[in-house]
């Protein structure tokens, strides 16, 4: 049902003991006499629920805590506190029967034999899931023709390029139909066409299958083609649960209006934008949607020149998740959807 809440996270937190090693003679005595450690916090007190079909990007810098969360969604590791639920399971109690329901792609860590074909690989998670012939062909069927696996079906793993291995995990993560999948950092490092074709593949499953999706991404490219709904964390700390364009309103800055004028004129400024290029017949303006429409701006050129093409561009998601980091303008503002 659309509607069920498949994962529930309610104060969650991972806190790892980092023991401080000192050196030389005497801080090899000092490591046999007592113990110094540094607690970091790596998830700390998060809350959010997932409707079952959604496709959520979590978002954060290098050391956030996205990977630790996935990793306790998924059952490898153990919260020290709060409550974790995950399609009426908990990770890490229920893992035999919990992870025939859930798929994942960590990055650059392979689930394939890597000196066998991709196909054996397959043909052996096969028997692991206990996948009845038939549907296992039937996905196989798909999977192979929307990822275009068939060239290199027969090759071993370790030859693989990375796009060719991505796509061979991504497809090997989904061959049992799982209820819900983690992606974390599923485009990195490859071409464009590679991207496309995986980006594809994903929108497919979320809206064809119904498959639940959880994004993490550097590349946000990946959030701004897939996803409507994006968490924010940063230094353990849940800081966004939210609708994309609500987050792009609130601090994407300014839009951009391109203009091409039919001539060439002396001044082209306007109220309520401020002219940033102006070169012949074309003008480049800023301006504020909390205090200018694009169509008032429009409406404010028309009636002044002669405008052949023009062009509204929002602020890049990019740029708009580069500000939020750098100038950490979450901190003090939690806010929900």
């Amino acid at each position: 049902m659309p509607n069920k809440i498949i994962i529930k996270v309610s104060t969650l937190r991972k806190h790892f003991k980092i023991y401080k090693h000192h050196r030389g003679m005497v801080g090899a005595l000092r490591n046999l006499v007592s113990r110094q450690y540094q607690l970091i916090k790596a998830v700390d007190d998060i809350s959010f629920q997932i409707k079952s079909g959604e496709l959520v990007g979590y978002l954060g810098p290098n050391g956030a805590g996205k990977s630790t969360t996935l990793k306790m969604l998924s059952g490898l590791l153990v919260p020290t506190s709060g409550e974790l639920v995950v399609n009426g399971s908990v990770p890490w109690q229920d893992r035999q029967t919990y992870v025939g329901d859930i798929g994942a792609v960590f990055g650059q860590r392979t689930a394939l034999w890597w000196d066998l074909p991709v196909i054996e690989s397959f043909d052996i998670l096969r028997h692991i899931y206990k996948l009845p012939i038939d549907r296992y062909h039937a996905n196989l069927k798909e999977f192979q023709d929307l990822l275009d696996l068939d060239a290199f079906m027969n090759t071993p793993v370790r030859s693989l390029s990375l796009g060719q291995r991505m796509r061979a995990d991504i497809c090997a993560a989904l061959l049992h139909d799982p209820k819900l999948l983690f992606l974390d950092e599923p485009t990195i490092g490859l071409d464009v066409v590679a991207k496309d074709r995986i980006r594809n593949f994903i929108t497919h499953m979320n809206r064809q299958k119904g498959t639940t999706i959880i994004l993490t991404t550097h590349d946000l490219s990946d959030v701004e083609k897939l996803c409507e709904r994006v968490l924010i964390i940063d230094r353990g700390k849940l800081l966004y649960d939210g609708g994309l364009l609500q987050l792009q309103d609130r601090f994407g800055g300014k839009r951009k209006l391109i203009v091409e004028f039919s001539e060439i004129y002396k001044t082209v400024s306007i109220e309520g934008a401020e002219l940033i290029v102006h070169n012949g017949q074309f003008a480049e303006y800023l301006f504020d949607k909390q205090t200018s429409t694009a169509s008032e701006l429009i409406g404010r050129l028309s009636n002044k020149y002669r405008i052949r093409d023009l062009e509204v561009r929002e602020p890049e998601i990019e740029n708009t998740v580069r500000r939020i980091y750098e100038e950490r303008l979450l901190d003090s503002d939690h806010l929900s959807s």
